[in-house]
This record gives C-alpha cells, sequence and structure tokens, in this order.
C-alpha cells in the first residue's frame, strides 16, 4: 500500500474511531473498541476496502500511533481524541513532567488567554512533552504558535493528568494561569 493510501485509510479510521462510527453501523464500547470484522463490513457499505492486513498496516506505520489493536487482534481503537459520547476511556492518572506543550494556531490566542484552553468537542486538551510536536500540531490550524503548559503547578493545584499509550498528556482543561506564550 503506497503512503497516500495509508494516510487516506489512517484519516477515515481516525473519523469513524474517535468521532463517527454510526456512521458506518459502528458500535465502539466505553474504552473505544470496536470489532475489526464489523469495521471492515462498514467500510465495505461506504465503498472502502478495508481487511485486517491493512489495518494492522495503518496500526503499525502511523507515525502518531493513534491506533492500537487488541491482544487477540479482534478489536482496534484510536487511543486518544474521541468526541463521541459513547467513548469514556479510563486512563489511569499521572504525575505529568514540570513544562508541557501545546500547538495552536495565532488566530486562537486571544480567545485562549481570555478562556484558557477548553477540550471542546474533544473529551481532553491534548498536551506534547516536546515543542516539535507542538509546533507540527499548530500548523494544522495557521499561523502557529507553542504555548508553554506549567503542568506540575496545575497537578499540584488539583488539576489531572492522564498519559495516553502514544505518549499524548491529557488534561481536561487548562486555566489561563497556567499559560505562556513562547
Amino acid at each position: 500500500m503506497d503512503k497516500k493510501q495509508l494516510d487516506e485509510t489512517s484519516k477515515f479510521l481516525s473519523y469513524i474511531l474517535r468521532h463517527e462510527p454510526q456512521t458506518i453501523g459502528l458500535h465502539l464500547d466505553a474504552e473505544g473498541w470496536a470489532d475489526i470484522d464489523c469495521l471492515i463490513a462498514g467500510a465495505a457499505g461506504q465503498r472502502r476496502v478495508l481487511d485486517h492486513a491493512i489495518i494492522r498496516e495503518v496500526v503499525a506505520t502511523n507515525d502518531k500511533k493513534r491506533f492500537a489493536i487488541s491482544e487477540d487482534g479482534q478489536r482496534i481503537r484510536a487511543v486518544q481524541g474521541h468526541s463521541t459520547s459513547t467513548v469514556q476511556r479510563q486512563y489511569v492518572e499521572q504525575i505529568p513532567p514540570e513544562v508541557l506543550y501545546h500547538g495552536t494556531a495565532t488566530r486562537f490566542l486571544a480567545s485562549i488567554f481570555e478562556e484558557g484552553l477548553k477540550a471542546g468537542a474533544r473529551h481532553h486538551v491534548h498536551l506534547s512533552q516536546d515543542m516539535t510536536t507542538a509546533l507540527s500540531v499548530g500548523q494544522r490550524y495557521g499561523k502557529p504558535v507553542v504555548l508553554k503548559i506549567e503542568a506540575q503547578r496545575m497537578h499540584q493545584r488539583g488539576f489531572k493528568f492522564f498519559l495516553a499509550e502514544n505518549d499524548v498528556w491529557l488534561t481536561d482543561a487548562v486555566a489561563v494561569e497556567f499559560i505562556r506564550e513562547i
């Protein structure tokens, strides 16, 4: 499978497994798992060709490690980024590093410095441990900017942090007082 096909399939899986499983008649359990055979059948109904080999290749080659396959090889899920109400992943609370980063676009700064960072349609605010990752995230939305988040100070004040399998840090919200523009 060429890179373009892998990217298109990854985007399709992200859309279905994070946001709109019902568009192909797929059911996700509370931890986000979907039966791979049901995913393949639902995709076929949308004229998308998927099979176990294609799905395994997308999972193995995805640079952001967005997906996981269950140990028995029968189920798949997005590891974070869900907006669907049927998924309520239970992550183990973690102690964050002193600082985390959030990539966004400059056009959102006024709102962020007025209201803080909110999860929006997703279940959590996404943060990274390095500025490079945050910068690449910000570039998806316009002229990028990286925000420094005082994660350890937040944690000391009672905010909870979680670490997804793909090393994305998650929290419910970030108040303005913990945000610094770099």
